[in-house]
C-alpha cells in the first residue's frame, strides 16, 4: 500500500517526520509532497527536507491514503486555501483513507468531513460548524474512512489507527511492540 504525506512549510516536524516513520515500519510505503516549488519545506522546528513529489501533480489513483500533519501553517492557509482542501477531497471522494492529526482536522472540518463523525483535534481548534462528534479524550479517533489526532503528543495512536484502518490490527500491535510502545 502507497500513502502519501503532505509537507506544508511550518507543518510540525514530528507529526510528519515521526507519522511517516511509523508507518514506514509498519511497511507501508509513504511518498512525500509539498505545493513548494523547490520541494523544499522548513518545518516549524527547524527541519529542513525535501519532499518527493510535487503536489500539484498527484494522481489521487496512485494513492491509497492521504496524510496532513498539523502544524502553525494550518491557522495560516485555512480560510483562503484553495490547494490543501481540494487535495483532501479528491481524496476523500474516492473513498481513500484520510488521516489529520493536531489542527490539520480543521481542513476536514471546512470540507464537511467531519459530519456526524467521531474526531479528535487540537484542543481549541474544535468548532460546532463542523457538526461531528469531538472526543477529545483519545489520542487519536477512526470513524470511517477519517483517522484524526489531537496533537503531536499522539503520534504513535494516529499512526497505530492507520496502521489497523490498512493492515489490521495484527499490524498494528506489532507496530507497537516492535518500538516497545
Amino acid at each position: 500500500m502507497k500513502g502519501l504525506l503532505l509537507l506544508a512549510n511550518d507543518c510540525e516536524d514530528l507529526e510528519a517526520i515521526g507519522t511517516k516513520a511509523l508507518l514506514e515500519r509498519a511497511e507501508l510505503e509513504v511518498l512525500t509532497a509539498t505545493f513548494n516549488s523547490d520541494k523544499k519545506v522548513s518545518c516549524y522546528y527547524g527541519t529542513v527536507v525535501e519532499a518527493d513529489l510535487d503536489a500539484n501533480e498527484i494522481e489521487v489513483d496512485d494513492f491509497d491514503f492521504l496524510v496532513v500533519p498539523g502544524g502553525m501553517y494550518v491557522s495560516r492557509e485555512i480560510k483562503e486555501d484553495k490547494i490543501i482542501k481540494p487535495l483532501i477531497k479528491r481524496f476523500a471522494n474516492k473513498n481513500k483513507l484520510v488521516a489529520a492529526i493536531c489542527a490539520a482536522p480543521m481542513f476536514l472540518g471546512d470540507l464537511g468531513l467531519l459530519k456526524n463523525k467521531n474526531y479528535t483535534i487540537f484542543p481549541g481548534c474544535e468548532s460546532e460548524s463542523y457538526r461531528g462528534n469531538l472526543k477529545q479524550q483519545f489520542k487519536a479517533v477512526t470513524d470511517g474512512n477519517i483517522v484524526t489526532g489531537r496533537s503531536v503528543g499522539g503520534v504513535f495512536e494516529f499512526s497505530y489507527e492507520i496502521v489497523k484502518y490498512l493492515k489490521g490490527i495484527e499490524n498494528a500491535e506489532a507496530l507497537l511492540t516492535k518500538a516497545i510502545y
